[in-house]
């Protein structure tokens, strides 16, 4: 059986905060808001998992109002996401994600997020795609006051 799962999240840029992105720390003058570490690659792709398993989303299976999740590497909730599937007979085929951001410039950094995500997830790096693009100016991202990403993947049993 094939399934596809669509995910997407949004978090708010902020000073005062690291900013991760596809598990990679990555140098900027603002960090992204949120619970864990607000990566929101990772939470994408998990939400995408979770739908694709129909498992709920993120928000159900690591809320944010639990102190066990407060400051998280979304890294482990990914690979806690990765074994919520399995449990259900559920392996992962690929995944095709786009960030939406203005700043700061992510395409340096795709390569070494594909590694990291791929060695999370326990695949190739080939079933890891990942693209970043601007909004040219518009809408929230383009103000540069959060930045999205949207996911989709498949799984298979």
């Amino acid at each position: 059986m094939i399934r596809v799962g669509f995910g997407y999240d949004v978090h708010r840029l902020v000073e005062g905060r690291d900013f991760w992105m596809g598990g990679v720390k990555i140098p900027y003058k603002y960090g992204l808001d949120g619970h864990s570490d607000a990566d929101v690659l990772i939470h994408a792709i998990c939400d995408a998992m979770l739908g694709a398993a129909n498992m709920g989303d993120i928000g159900h299976q690591f809320p944010d109002t639990s102190d066990e999740f407060l400051g998280i590497d979304s890294k482990i909730l990914l690979k806690r996401t990765n074994e919520l599937i399995a449990g259900k007979g559920y392996k992962l085929g690929n995944i095709d994600a786009t960030i939406a951001a203005q700043q700061p410039k992510l395409s340096p950094y795709i390569p070494h997020m594909r590694q990291i995500l791929a060695e999370v997830l326990g695949v190739d790096e080939d079933a890891v795609s990942i693209k970043a693009t601007t909004t040219e100016r518009l809408g929230f991202e383009g103000r540069k006051e959060g930045i999205s990403a949207y996911a989709v993947v498949l799984i298979e049993k």
